[in-house]
This record gives structure tokens, C-alpha cells and sequence, in this order.
């Protein structure tokens, strides 16, 4: 048997210029198909050949064995020589080192040890390309003719089939091939990538590098390519060019304009399909080896050395090993332009790649994705293979690791140049040079074009944006974010840093990020590529592996989808997953869920993209316009969504729509809020990490955040996204998850058409009310909503912007009385009840109303309740809401009440004494003495005003006078007593006195030690006082004073301990233990306390004095003053004078009116 090396010997020294058979259109027999025209020299050197092939016929007959025969040699060279050549041609034989016309070239450029051997020389000389080591024409001459003699020796294929022989046996198609025509050799270079014996393989190899080094010499090429090759100005195909032996220029001339073609939307020059087939199997063939594109060899010659030095020639190691450096700085440009030539070859017909073809062979098969199984009218392009193995891997089938890795590169090639891909070039040209020049590497052209199609740098036609979302389906970045370049590189700390817990080439990756969006771990860099890529991510849901493969069965149940690969012209982006998530929140009651695993991963989904209002397909297609309308100026992170929200009756009716759904889901599952919850993490963390470990949120954490917005740990962020969304749930009640469910029956029997949350509010309260008042044996208001109900009214207490009826109302009076005060915690409702004299009509009548129900309901009083938190909790554990101001007051002077909690107590009693209104245990027990005694002052009262505590001062006096019902005498007398120790609690005396009090009395009010020094002060002082007002409330006081000495705190305490041991059998109440002391301060058995006994005496001067000025009110005020007038009896001797004077007039002057006769009367 012969080795390889005496058969590649044989074969070069074989003669024979006998053409083979021409095989089928579609196998390239290595054979020149037309040969060039023949000058005379080239005829004389035929003459020779012919002439030396015959010798060497006779003494191969002669000899046995046989000999390899004796090479020819072109006109000039030397005799055949006898006695056949050794291996390596090191034997006697005939030697095209030593023919004249090359010996010059052969020994200045090949090295010496190859002389020897033809074929080394061959090699040597047809790869030389630079200028200073140019051979010469005669030796190319000399290297053409050889070349041409020796693949069309009938030899050739004899050689072929002993060095083949088993290989031959293992490819059915070659060896049904007839013998003697050069079929054989044809067909085992078409099927040199499935020849796994070393020899053959190498015989092949090393006869398709001389094959492919001229077209002309590959049979069929000339014949289908001709006229492309003139068409397209390729060269020439006469003899005589400087490098007539090696046209592999022709062969990328034709590459680069079958390339351009796919780019152009008319194209000048069209590539015959003929050609366009004989070129892509040239491609083909030589994907293997570099060495075998001519151009492609001599132009990355000098980067292969640099680059690629120890990677193995072979199975495309090098032209992949070129791709990896294509973007390198120091990569030449000329290599760098025939790499893009040949990936776009690969792209337009995958088998150019050796590697992929070859790792992916088996797979392409046991999926259909071979090209038996193409569609109509698609070619076998990369992109079809990438989606039709990508489906599978989606569909959880099993694809090789090789299959994966050749994949996992030639998805990162089309995502690093834009130019691979026609339909970008095609349909993205005008964006690419108006947005995007200069940057055509490692991927930034493709992320600059998502830039712009994101709305950042202007508007992207829908041909370039759907060129763009097939071209990521295709590479599908979202299964390994290392395919986008741009983006891994982008993004290389953040991974290293945030998501190093996460394998390298994870598709949680992606997630990992955008959960680390807008932190102090994310850099601005990475942050725009994520979001670039996302965008597209968002509008397929394909192209987010791990929710395909959850969900992919929900999908085709409830959605109606369809393969991985195929796409529906019907199906607006995003509609998918809009399908998904609105099935993800139903609740058994309502049908057809989504499986646990995919609601868990629509929920991951929705809590990401709502990070970005460009994230969600239908949000950003339907609120475009009202985003530039009413948005334009929110830019920054989340603030877009809020604007939509905050303006959501503004809206468009389907954004209006979009958004309303979108903020009902969030009341859901508030966890949405990405950037909310990120804020709000310590306080989830303190206070909330039961209902937030949850799986099921249904707007417990919003509640929970609710109830401990003002925390000390609550941050800014969290506290302002909090009452945003609050705000926001005052637009509709279906903003408020868990109010919808407790209460929607309720609304749509009660409170039917009312949308607005406050407005529902107030009705369900209104009804639930009438139902208490009117006792009601059933409420209508479901237990559930009423509970749920309650939450509703005590949350909108927090803010004055929750109850945007009155907020509407102060609006102007905020601006002018409360603009340094913050929102929250009641802090502005409070400072217009502190400023309620200087409030507008309007905004008053509506803070009288919210007072008027807080009264009444005390829990509803934010600021009271977050103020005397504790002491509730002290004081009034079991009290009922409606009583819980009522308990707080009767524990306000006790020695453990907190005094900010008394100082509040206190502001809600003067608030309660500026009208009876606002005191509902005194209104329900004065509701039959009010109208009898102070009629007059109710018929000048106005609706949702102040009465300035007029009818509380009416009922004290009526008091003095101990004619009010046991209830109301009771309430009074409390009342008298609180404002016996504080001034401020008599509305009336401090509006008539504030001046005296100021002049008289600075030092005692100051002191605000609520022990009655002012009121004291001012009784003291009343001679003093001119204001007749004024006065009139000193006297009133001292008249009170009379009735009970509990509402004299002043005197109760000096004579406390007399009143222990002389009255202490006395019954408190209707000036009873007053009286007792009087006569003890009359018996001079009885000693009283000096301090005692002075405040009494005092009292009496008092009432001496107050006697004389007062006025009287009344006629019963009229007879007691004149009983005790030093003057009575002068006093009632003139009344009864008068009348006895006025009865003497009548008796002698008659009758006043005229007499009428009786007819006149009956007529």
C-alpha cells in the first residue's frame, strides 16, 4: 500500500493532460470548465507534455512494479529523468525546483528543505504575495500549466481511490460513482467534512488548496459564473495577469457582490442563482480551511501570525479564532473587511461555517431544521437554524453542548456587527448615518439603534424597529447575556459585584440586573445597555427563557399562542404577557389561573419592567402622546408613571384605561413598585416582614407601610411613595385592593356610578351612620366593608390631599396661612384649625365639618391619636372610639398623663367650647335646654360656623341659676370647672377679655399653669376693667361661682380642708357646700383657714360689687336685685304709687275707645 506522502508524490509526478468526465451541475469536479486561450508558447509547451506523458506510459508498462511516473516540465526544462522519485519527491524525478523559469524564484523564496519536494514548492510559491517576493511570469506560467495538468490527469483519481479506498466504501454516494471519469474525487472533496480517515482527509485537503487557488480550475465555475464575473467587473479571465495562477480576488469579488445584493432594496447588479449557488458552495467547501480563501488567506496572513499563532489549521479553528480578534485595534483592515465578507456568507448560508455545520449536523436532523425541512421560499440562513434550534432548547429539548457553544458564537457575531445582518443595513440605513456613524464595533451600532428606537435620540421607522426585534429574536440575548458584547462588557463590575452568586451565562443574569437597577451597584453604562436590550425583551416574551419555559403551557391554554419560531402578524407586542399577567391575579372564584411557578414568574416580570414605563409595550403604544403632553418633564427614574397617575383624569381613554388597570394591579400586589420597595426595604424589614414574605400580597404591605409611614426609621423616598400611591387610590376605589374586595357588592348596591374612593368613602360612611343613629336592626353595609371601611376613613386622616374635597376647598388658604408646613401627619389640617379665624368662608365651613365628625368620632382625629397614643393605651384600653376623647379627658389632670397628650386634650376642649356642635355628650344631654333657653342665639346662628361658645355661656348662666335638667347641669358643670382652671376654655371670655388678660394679666397667663390665676387675675382686677364686654363675662363668672364652689378652684382649694371638716356631710352640687361655708364663715364657734376665710370674704365683696353692676337678665334677675337693693323699699313704694295712679285715671276718665252700639258689633 502505498503511504501518503509516495501517492501526493505520485500524483505530482503524474502527466496527462486527458480531461475527466464533468459530474452534475451541483458536485465541483476540480477541473478548469473553459481553458484559458493558449498563446504559442503555451502550444509548445503542450507539444512537450503531451510527447512526455507517452514516454512515461511506455516505461510505466515496463516496469514491474510499477514506478511513479516521471513529471512533465513546460518548453525549456530539462528531460523526463528515470527512475522514479522518493517520497516527498526526494527521489531522482523531476524536480520544478530545478526548471529555469521558477529556480530563481524557488531559491530566493522558499526555503531550502522544500526543494526537494514539488509540492512543498508548489505551496511555497503560490502563497507568496508580497511585492519584493513577486515570481516571476514565466514561473507563473509554468505553476498554471502544471497545476492544470496535474487535476486533469486520469491518475488523479486512482491515487485517490487507494488512498480512500475504506472512506470511498463509507460514503455510499461515492462509491456508486463509475469509474474512470473523475466522479470520485469530485464527490470526496464535496464530502470532505464526513472523511474521517487521516490520509484521505490530507490527500483532499491538499488537492483542494491547489483546486481552490484559481476558479478556473474548479469544473463548473467558469461555466455558471461568467457573465457575473463581467457583469460585476471581477477581472479578467485571460492569461497574462501578474498573478495569473491564484484568482482568488475573482472568487471575493463575487463574494462581496453577492453580499451587497441581500443589503440593496434594487439592486444594480444581480448575482445569477447559478452563481449565487456556485459561490456559496466554494464558501462551503473551503470553510474548513483558511488557506482555501485565497483572498481571505493573503489578506489575514500577517493577524493569523499575531492573533492565531497557535491555533491548528483545520475544522474553521482559524476562521473562528480571526472572528474573535475581528474587532481588536490592531487587527489590518483589509482582514478585518474579508472576515465581515465571510460571516455574511455564513450568514446567508450556515454551512460556510465548518464548525457549526459540523457540531450541529445531528441536531439540525433530529429537529427538522435541515434543509430538507425548510419552508418555502426560505434559504438555509444562519438565522433559521439559530430559531429552529433555539426552539427546541426552549421547548426543553436536548441540544449537544458543541451544538450549543458554535451557537452560543455566531449569535454573539450578529450581535456584534450590524452589518451581518441585511435587513439591518436594509431597513436601518438612514437611522444608522444620521444617528449612529462611527460606531460600527463590539455591538455599539445595534444598541445605539435601540437607543433611538427607546425614544432617546428621536423616532425609528417600523422597518428598522422590526429589523431590530428579529435580529434580537434570532440571537436571542436574553437566554446568555455574554452574546451582547456591549452589554456584558457594560456590565462586567455590576455582574462581578451583584450577581457573582449567579453561574456565568445564566439567563438570571438579565434578571439579576434589573434587579440591581437604580442602586448605588449599578453603573450608568450598563444601566442604558440593559435597558436597551430590555425594551426588545419586553416586547416578545419569547425572548425571556425562563418565563417561556414556565409558562409556555399557560400561554397555549389561555392565550392561544404559537411556537417559539413563529410569530403571528396579529399579535401586537407585549399582548402575550398582558394575557399572561391578567390571568395571574384571578382569583378561583373567576375561572382559569396561571400555574404557581408562572404567576411566580409573571410577578418577576411585572416587578422589574415597572421600573420603566418603555418596558411595558402597551402603556408606552397607548400613553405616547400623553406621556409628551402632560410628562414631558419627568425624566427622572419611576417619575413617568406617576405623572400618568397624578394626571390619570387628563388622560386619553384608553391610556386612561391602561393605567387605571395597571395601578389596580399594583393595590394587588404593591411589590410592582420595584423602586417603591426598594425604598421602603428597612421598614418592610422593622415592621412588615410577615405580609411581605407572603406570597400572596393582597394589599397587606400597602397597608402595612400605610400604618407605619411616619416611623422613625421611614425614609423620605419610602414616605413620599407611599402617599403617592395613597393619592393616587383616592381617583377610584378600585385603587384600593383589599376596599374592592371587602366592599364591592356593597358600592354596587349603595353607592351605584360612583367611581372616586372618597366619594364611595363618604357614602358607605354616610349609610353605616343613619343605620347606628336610626338603630336599624340590620346594617346594610356588610360587616367585611365596614370593617375595611373603617381603615379607609382613618387612613385618609394622615393627609389632607387624601380628602380632596377639602383640600380643593384650603387650597388658597394653605398657600397663606400653612406654606412652611408639611404634608403628613395631619400637621396641615391642623394648622388650619389653629388659624380657622383667618380661613376664606368656604375652606372654613369645611374644617368645621371635619371637626364636627372627629368630635364625634374621636379616632378619626389623626393627630389626637398619634399624639396620645401611649396614654390611650394607659388610660382608656377598653374605651369604645366614640368615647375615647371623653376617657382622656377625665384622666387629663392626672400625675402620668404625658403633657403633650394634655396640651392636645386641651386644644380639642377649646375647640369643643366654641360650640355645643362640637360636643356631642353636651348636646345629647342639653338637646330639650338648649332650644328652651337659647333660642334667640340659635336663630342667628349659621350652618358650619362657630357659635364662640354663646350657647355653652347661655347654658352656664341658666346653670347659676339651677334650672337646667339633671344631664345637662352635669355636662355644664364640668365645662364651667375645666374653664375655671383655664381661661382659654371660655370661648367667650377670652374674645371679650384678650386685652385685659394681656394688660392685667400677662404674668398668670404666661404661666399657662391651668390652676385658674387668670380667672382669678381678672376678678381680682375687675374694677379695673373698662370693656363693659368684658366686664359682663367677670361678673358672669363670679355669678357661676355662687352655684357650686367646684367651679371656683381657687376658693375649692384654699378651703379644702374646711370644707373636709365642716361640710363634709354636705352633698356636692346646687351651691349647697357653698352655703355651708358661708355659715361657718358667719358662726364664730367655727375657725376657718386664714386662706380660706380671706377667699371667702373676698367673694362676698365680689358678689356685693357684681350685685350692683350687673345687669339683669331677665325678670326674675330684675325682682332679685330690687329684694336686695338698699333702696326696696323706696323702690317698691314707686311701683305700687304708679299703679295705683294709673287705676284712678281709668276709674274717672272712662274708657279710652269709643262706645259701638251692639249692631255695629254683631254685623
Amino acid at each position: 500500500i502505498f503511504n501518503l506522502h509516495y501517492l501526493l508524490v505520485l500524483l505530482l509526478s503524474a502527466v496527462g493532460a486527458q480531461k475527466f468526465g464533468q459530474g452534475p451541475a451541483a458536485n465541483f469536479v476540480p477541473y478548469v470548465g473553459q481553458q484559458p486561450p493558449q498563446s504559442l508558447q503555451f502550444q509548445q509547451q503542450q507539444q512537450q507534455q503531451q510527447q512526455q506523458q507517452q514516454q512515461l506510459q511506455q516505461q510505466q508498462q515496463q516496469q514491474q512494479p510499477p514506478q511513479p511516473p516521471q513529471p512533465p516540465f513546460p518548453a525549456g526544462g530539462p528531460p523526463a529523468r528515470r527512475g522514479g522519485a522518493g517520497p516527498g519527491g526526494a527521489g531522482g524525478g523531476w524536480k520544478l525546483a530545478e526548471e529555469e523559469s521558477c529556480r530563481e524564484d524557488v531559491t530566493r523564496v522558499c526555503p531550502k528543505h522544500t526543494w526537494s519536494n514539488n509540492l512543498a514548492v508548489l505551496e511555497c510559491l503560490q502563497d507568496v504575495r508580497e511585492p519584493e517576493n513577486e515570481i516571476s511570469s514565466d514561473c507563473n506560467h509554468l505553476l498554471w500549466n502544471y497545476k492544470l495538468n496535474l487535476t486533469t490527469d486520469p491518475k488523479f483519481e486512482s491515487v485517490a481511490r487507494e488512498v480512500c479506498k475504506s472512506t470511498i466504501s463509507e460514503i455510499k454516494e461515492c462509491a456508486d460513482e463509475p469509474l474512470g471519469k473523475g466522479y470520485v474525487v469530485s464527490c470526496l472533496v464535496d464530502h470532505r467534512g464526513n472523511i474521517t480517515e487521516y490520509q484521505c482527509h490530507q490527500y483532499i485537503t491538499k488537492m483542494t488548496a491547489i483546486i481552490f487557488s484559481d476558479y478556473r480550475l474548479i469544473c463548473g465555475f467558469m461555466d455558471d459564473c461568467k457573465n457575473d464575473i463581467n457583469t460585476l467587473k471581477c477581472g479578467s479571465i485571460r492569461l497574462g495577469e501578474k498573478d495569473a495562477h491564484s484568482q482568488g480576488e475573482v472568487v471575493s469579488c463575487l463574494e462581496k457582490g453577492l453580499v451587497k445584493e441581500a443589503e440593496e432594496k434594487e439592486p444594480k447588479n444581480q448575482v445569477s442563482e447559478l452563481c449565487k449557488k456556485a459561490i456559496l458552495r466554494v464558501a462551503e467547501l473551503s470553510s474548513d480551511d483558511f488557506h482555501l480563501d485565497r483572498h481571505l488567506y493573503f489578506a489575514c496572513r500577517d493577524d493569523r501570525e499575531r492573533f492565531c499563532e497557535n491555533t491548528q489549521a483545520g475544522e474553521g479553528r482559524v476562521y473562528k479564532c480571526l472572528f474573535n480578534h475581528k474587532f481588536e485595534e490592531s487587527m489590518s483592515e483589509k482582514c478585518r473587511e474579508a472576515l465581515t465578507t465571510r460571516q455574511k456568507l455564513i450568514a446567508q448560508d450556515y454551512k460556510v461555517s465548518y464548525s457549526l455545520a459540523k457540531s450541529c449536523k445531528s441536531d439540525l436532523k433530529k429537529y427538522r431544521c435541515n434543509v430538507e425541512n425548510l419552508p418555502r421560499s426560505r434559504e438555509a440562513r444562519l438565522s433559521y437554524l439559530l430559531m429552529c434550534l433555539e426552539s427546541a432548547v426552549h421547548r426543553g429539548r436536548q441540544v449537544s453542548s458543541e451544538c450549543q457553544g458554535e451557537m452560543l458564537d455566531y449569535r454573539r457575531m450578529l450581535m456584534e456587527d450590524f452589518s451581518l445582518s441585511p435587513e439591518i443595513i436594509l431597513s436601518c440605513r438612514g437611522e444608522i448615518e444620521h444617528h449612529c456613524s462611527g460606531l460600527h464595533r463590539k455591538g455599539r451600532t445595534l444598541h445605539c439603534l435601540m437607543k433611538v428606537v427607546r425614544g432617546e435620540k428621536g423616532n425609528l421607522g417600523m422597518n428598522c424597529q422590526q429589523a431590530l426585534q428579529t435580529l434580537i429574536q434570532e440571537t436571542d440575548p436574553g437566554a446568555d447575556y455574554r452574546i451582547d458584547r456591549a452589554l456584558n462588557e457594560a456590565c462586567e463590575s455590576v455582574i462581578q459585584t451583584a450577581c457573582k452568586h449567579i453561574r456565568s451565562g445564566d439567563p438570571m443574569i438579565l434578571s439579576c440586573l434589573m434587579e440591581h437597577l437604580y442602586t448605588e451597584k449599578m453603573v450608568e453604562d450598563c444601566e442604558h445597555r440593559l435597558l436597551e436590550l430590555q425594551y426588545f425583551i419586553s416586547r416578545d416574551w419569547k425572548l425571556d427563557p425562563v418565563l417561556y419555559r414556565k409558562c409556555q403551557g399557560d400561554a397555549s391554554r389561555l392565550c392561544h399562542t404559537h411556537g417559539w419560531n413563529e410569530t403571528s402578524e396579529l399579535m401586537p407586542p407585549g399582548a402575550v404577557f398582558s394575557c399572561l399577567y391578567r390571568h395571574a391575579y384571578r382569583t378561583e372564584e373567576q375561572g382559569r389561573r396561571l400555574s404557581r411557578e408562572c404567576r411566580a414568574e409573571v410577578q418577576r416580570i411585572l416587578h422589574q419592567r415597572a421600573m420603566d414605563v418603555k418596558l411595558d409595550p402597551a402603556l408606552q403604544d397607548k400613553c405616547l402622546i400623553d406621556l409628551g403632553k402632560w410628562c414631558s418633564e419627568k425624566t427622572e427614574t419611576g417619575q413617568e408613571l406617576e405623572c400618568l397617575q397624578d394626571h390619570l383624569d387628563d388622560l386619553a381613554v384608553e391610556c386612561r384605561d391602561i393605567v387605571g388597570n395597571l395601578t389596580e394591579l399594583e393595590s394587588e400586589d404593591i411589590q410592582i413598585e420595584a423602586l417603591l420597595m426598594r425604598a421602603c426595604e428597612p421598614i418592610i424589614q422593622n415592621f412588615c416582614h410577615d405580609v411581605a414574605d407572603n406570597q400572596i400580597d393582597s394589599g397587606d404591605l400597602m397597608e402595612c407601610l400605610i400604618q407605619n409611614k411616619h416611623q422613625k426609621d421611614m425614609n423620605e423616598k419610602c414616605a413620599i411613595g407611599v402617599t403617592h400611591f395613597q393619592l393616587v387610590q383616592m381617583k377610584d376605589f378600585r385603587f384600593s385592593y383589599k376596599f374592592k374586595m371587602a366592599c364591592k357588592e356593597d358600592v354596587l348596591k349603595l353607592c351605584p356610578n360612583i367611581k372616586k374612593k372618597v366619594d364611595v368613602v363618604i357614602c358607605l360612611s354616610t349609610t353605616v351612620r343613619n343605620d347606628t343613629l336610626q338603630e336599624a336592626k340590620e346594617h346594610r353595609v356588610s360587616l367585611k366593608c365596614r370593617k375595611q371601611l373603617r381603615v379607609e376613613e382613618l387612613e385618609m386622616t394622615e393627609d389632607i390631599r387624601l380628602e380632596p374635597d377639602l383640600y380643593e376647598a384650603c387650597k388658597s388658604d394653605i398657600r397663606n396661612h400653612c406654606s412652611t408646613v408639611q404634608y403628613g401627619n395631619a400637621q396641615i389640617i391642623e394648622c388650619l384649625k389653629e388659624n380657622k379665624k383667618q380661613l376664606s368662608t368656604r375652606c372654613h365651613q369645611k374644617v368645621f365639618k371635619l371637626q364636627e365628625t372627629e368630635m364625634m368620632d374621636p379616632e378619626l382625629d389623626y393627630t389626637l391619636m398619634r399624639v396620645c397614643k401611649q396614654m390611650i393605651k394607659r388610660f382608656c384600653p377598653e374605651a369604645d372610639s366614640k368615647t375615647m376623647l371623653q376617657c382622656l379627658k377625665q384622666n387629663k389632670n392626672s400625675e402620668l398623663m404625658d403633657p403633650k397628650c394634655k396640651q392636645m386634650i386641651t386644644k380639642r376642649q377649646i375647640t369643643q367650647n366654641t360650640d355645643y356642635r362640637l360636643n356631642p355628650v353636651l348636646r345629647k344631654a342639653c338637646k330639650a335646654d338648649i332650644p328652651k333657653f337659647c333660642h334667640g342665639i340659635l336663630t342667628k346662628a349659621k350652618d358650619d360656623s362657630e357659635l364662640e361658645g354663646q350657647v355653652i355661656s347661655c347654658l352656664k348662666l341658666r346653670y347659676a341659676d339651677q334650672r337646667l335638667s339633671s344631664d345637662c347641669e352635669d355636662q355644664i358643670r364640668i365645662i364651667i370647672q375645666e374653664s375655671a382652671l383655664d381661661y382659654r376654655l371660655d370661648p367667650q371670655l377670652q374674645l371679650h377679655c384678650s386685652d385685659e388678660i394681656a394688660s392685667l394679666c400677662a404674668e398668670e397667663a404666661a404661666a399657662q399653669e391651668q390652676t385658674g390665676q387668670v380667672e382669678e387675675c381678672l376678678k381680682v382686677n375687675l374694677l379695673k376693667i373698662k370693656t363693659e364686654m368684658c366686664k359682663k363675662e367677670v361678673l358672669n363668672m363670679l355669678k357661676e361661682s355662687k352655684a357650686d364652689i367646684f367651679v371656683d378652684p381657687v376658693l375649692h382649694t384654699a378651703c379644702a380642708l374646711d370644707i373636709k371638716h365642716h361640710c363634709a356631710a354636705i352633698t356636692p352640687g346646687r351651691g349647697r357646700q357653698m352655703s355651708c361655708l358661708m355659715e361657718a364663715l358667719e358662726d364664730k364657734r367655727v375657725r376657718l383657714q386664714p386662706e380660706c376665710k380671706k377667699r371667702l370674704n373676698d367673694r362676698i365683696e365680689m358678689w356685693s360689687y357684681a350685685a350692683k353692676v350687673a345687669p339683669a337678665d331677665g325678670f326674675s334677675d330684675l325682682a332679685m336685685q330690687v329684694m336686695t337693693s338698699p333702696s326696696k323699699n323706696y323702690i317698691l313704694s314707686v311701683i305700687s304709687g304708679s299703679i295705683c295712679i294709673l287705676f284712678l285715671i281709668g276709674l274717672m276718665c272712662g274708657r279710652i275707645t269709643k262706645q259701638v252700639t251692639r249692631e255695629l258689633k254683631d254685623r
